[in-house]
Protein backbone atom coordinates (compact mmCIF):
# COMPACT_ATOMS: atom_id res chain seq x y z
CA UNK A 1 0.00 0.00 0.00
CA UNK A 2 1.22 3.19 -1.01
CA UNK A 3 2.10 5.81 2.36
CA UNK A 4 -0.84 8.46 0.63
CA UNK A 5 -3.42 5.51 0.74
CA UNK A 6 -2.27 4.31 4.25
CA UNK A 7 -2.62 7.45 5.73
CA UNK A 8 -6.35 7.84 4.34
CA UNK A 9 -7.24 4.68 5.72
CA UNK A 10 -6.01 5.03 8.41
CA UNK A 11 -7.59 8.25 9.41
CA UNK A 12 -10.78 6.79 7.94
CA UNK A 13 -10.40 3.80 10.45
CA UNK A 14 -9.19 5.91 13.29
CA UNK A 15 -11.90 8.36 12.80
CA UNK A 16 -14.60 6.18 13.18
CA UNK A 17 -13.47 4.65 15.86
CA UNK A 18 -13.53 7.76 17.93
CA UNK A 19 -16.76 9.24 17.02
CA UNK A 20 -19.08 6.13 16.83
CA UNK A 21 -18.34 5.54 20.65
CA UNK A 22 -19.48 9.27 21.55
CA UNK A 23 -22.76 9.86 19.17
CA UNK A 24 -23.39 6.73 18.41
CA UNK A 25 -23.74 4.79 14.96
CA UNK A 26 -26.73 6.08 13.08
CA UNK A 27 -27.55 2.09 12.62
CA UNK A 28 -27.79 1.93 16.35
CA UNK A 29 -30.93 3.99 16.43
CA UNK A 30 -34.38 1.59 16.69
CA UNK A 31 -35.86 4.02 13.73
CA UNK A 32 -34.75 6.24 11.13
CA UNK A 33 -35.06 9.80 12.41
CA UNK A 34 -37.81 12.58 10.36
CA UNK A 35 -36.67 16.24 10.32
CA UNK A 36 -38.34 18.59 12.14
CA UNK A 37 -38.65 22.41 11.72
CA UNK A 38 -40.65 23.43 14.75
CA UNK A 39 -41.51 27.31 14.16
CA UNK A 40 -41.43 29.70 17.22
CA UNK A 41 -45.16 29.77 17.85
CA UNK A 42 -45.09 25.85 17.77
CA UNK A 43 -45.33 23.29 20.24
CA UNK A 44 -47.18 21.55 22.57
CA UNK A 45 -47.92 24.28 25.50
CA UNK A 46 -48.29 22.44 29.01
CA UNK A 47 -48.70 24.64 32.33
CA UNK A 48 -47.01 22.45 35.08
CA UNK A 49 -47.82 23.91 38.01
CA UNK A 50 -47.02 27.66 36.95
CA UNK A 51 -44.07 26.41 34.71
CA UNK A 52 -45.42 27.56 31.16
CA UNK A 53 -43.80 24.85 29.00
CA UNK A 54 -43.91 24.38 24.55
CA UNK A 55 -42.73 21.15 24.10
CA UNK A 56 -40.48 21.70 21.08
CA UNK A 57 -38.93 18.31 20.39
CA UNK A 58 -40.18 15.30 22.23
CA UNK A 59 -39.20 11.61 22.45
CA UNK A 60 -41.00 10.81 19.89
CA UNK A 61 -39.42 13.04 17.76
CA UNK A 62 -35.67 12.12 18.64
CA UNK A 63 -35.90 8.33 19.27
CA UNK A 64 -35.84 8.48 22.97
CA UNK A 65 -32.41 10.45 22.57
CA UNK A 66 -33.31 14.25 24.12
CA UNK A 67 -36.23 16.73 24.93
CA UNK A 68 -36.01 20.09 24.35
CA UNK A 69 -38.53 22.20 25.92
CA UNK A 70 -39.21 26.33 25.92
CA UNK A 71 -40.33 27.66 29.00
CA UNK A 72 -41.59 31.86 29.41
CA UNK A 73 -42.28 32.67 32.80
CA UNK A 74 -42.73 35.80 34.77
CA UNK A 75 -40.36 36.60 37.88
CA UNK A 76 -41.29 34.77 41.30
CA UNK A 77 -41.70 31.29 39.08
CA UNK A 78 -39.40 28.80 40.99
CA UNK A 79 -39.26 25.01 40.98
CA UNK A 80 -37.83 24.05 44.50
CA UNK A 81 -34.37 21.87 45.20
CA UNK A 82 -34.78 18.10 43.39
CA UNK A 83 -32.85 15.30 42.29
CA UNK A 84 -33.43 13.34 38.95
CA UNK A 85 -32.10 10.07 38.86
CA UNK A 86 -33.02 9.23 34.87
CA UNK A 87 -32.28 12.52 32.89
CA UNK A 88 -29.49 15.15 32.75
CA UNK A 89 -30.72 18.70 32.38
CA UNK A 90 -29.14 21.90 30.39
CA UNK A 91 -30.92 25.20 31.45
CA UNK A 92 -30.06 27.84 28.34
CA UNK A 93 -31.04 31.27 29.20
CA UNK A 94 -32.53 33.43 26.31
CA UNK A 95 -33.86 36.54 27.74
CA UNK A 96 -34.12 37.49 31.41
CA UNK A 97 -32.73 36.28 34.27
CA UNK A 98 -32.61 32.80 36.20
CA UNK A 99 -31.06 31.87 39.23
CA UNK A 100 -29.99 28.40 39.22
CA UNK A 101 -28.44 26.59 41.86
CA UNK A 102 -26.56 23.15 40.85
CA UNK A 103 -24.87 21.26 43.49
CA UNK A 104 -23.57 23.67 46.15
CA UNK A 105 -23.24 26.06 43.38
CA UNK A 106 -26.01 29.16 43.16
CA UNK A 107 -25.50 32.02 40.17
CA UNK A 108 -27.89 33.77 37.61
CA UNK A 109 -27.97 33.18 34.51
CA UNK A 110 -28.62 35.50 31.81
CA UNK A 111 -29.17 35.72 27.85
CA UNK A 112 -26.89 32.85 26.22
CA UNK A 113 -26.21 31.76 29.75
CA UNK A 114 -26.68 27.92 30.02
CA UNK A 115 -26.05 25.62 33.35
CA UNK A 116 -25.75 21.91 33.41
CA UNK A 117 -27.38 19.93 35.89
CA UNK A 118 -26.58 16.39 35.76
CA UNK A 119 -28.20 13.20 37.04
CA UNK A 120 -28.15 12.78 41.04
CA UNK A 121 -27.03 16.64 41.66
CA UNK A 122 -29.88 18.78 43.63
CA UNK A 123 -30.75 21.58 41.38
CA UNK A 124 -33.44 23.90 41.48
CA UNK A 125 -33.96 27.51 39.74
CA UNK A 126 -36.24 30.67 40.07
CA UNK A 127 -36.86 33.41 37.76
CA UNK A 128 -35.76 36.56 39.39
CA UNK A 129 -35.41 40.33 38.09
CA UNK A 130 -38.09 42.36 36.44
CA UNK A 131 -38.51 40.37 33.09
CA UNK A 132 -40.07 37.33 31.99
CA UNK A 133 -37.13 34.82 31.29
CA UNK A 134 -37.31 32.63 28.47
CA UNK A 135 -35.37 29.41 28.97
CA UNK A 136 -34.90 26.74 26.46
CA UNK A 137 -34.52 23.07 28.72
CA UNK A 138 -32.73 20.38 27.24
CA UNK A 139 -33.28 16.68 28.65
CA UNK A 140 -30.95 13.81 28.38
CA UNK A 141 -32.44 11.06 27.48
CA UNK A 142 -36.32 12.21 26.88
CA UNK A 143 -39.07 10.77 29.06
CA UNK A 144 -39.53 13.90 31.43
CA UNK A 145 -42.04 15.44 29.20
CA UNK A 146 -44.32 12.65 29.90
CA UNK A 147 -44.14 13.60 33.35
CA UNK A 148 -44.39 17.29 32.87
CA UNK A 149 -48.01 16.15 30.32
CA UNK A 150 -48.99 14.53 33.53
CA UNK A 151 -48.32 16.90 36.17
CA UNK A 152 -49.82 19.55 33.85
CA UNK A 153 -53.28 17.43 33.64
CA UNK A 154 -53.45 18.06 37.66
CA UNK A 155 -57.10 20.75 38.15
CA UNK A 156 -55.98 24.44 38.33
CA UNK A 157 -54.96 26.30 41.73
CA UNK A 158 -52.60 25.08 44.31
CA UNK A 159 -51.06 22.35 43.63
CA UNK A 160 -51.62 18.75 46.11
CA UNK A 161 -47.77 18.54 47.21
CA UNK A 162 -47.94 14.96 47.77
CA UNK A 163 -49.56 14.28 44.46
CA UNK A 164 -46.92 15.81 42.99
CA UNK A 165 -44.06 14.11 44.28
CA UNK A 166 -45.33 11.32 43.91
CA UNK A 167 -46.24 11.80 40.16
CA UNK A 168 -42.72 13.26 40.10
CA UNK A 169 -40.92 9.71 42.31
CA UNK A 170 -42.66 7.60 39.17
CA UNK A 171 -40.04 9.43 36.74
CA UNK A 172 -37.29 9.25 38.90
CA UNK A 173 -37.35 12.64 40.85
CA UNK A 174 -37.42 13.59 44.01
CA UNK A 175 -38.12 16.44 45.97
CA UNK A 176 -35.68 17.72 49.14
CA UNK A 177 -36.49 18.76 52.27
CA UNK A 178 -35.51 20.91 54.30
Amino acid sequence: MKRKQFIKTSLTVTSAALVTPVFGSRTSLKKNLDPKIVRAKEGKQVNVIGDQQTFKLTGEDTDGQFTLIEEVNPPGTMIPPHVHTKEDEIFKVLEGELEVTVGSNTTILKAGDLAFAPKNIPHSWKVVGEIPCKTILSAFPSGIELMFEELGALPPGKPDFPKVAAICNRYGISFLTA
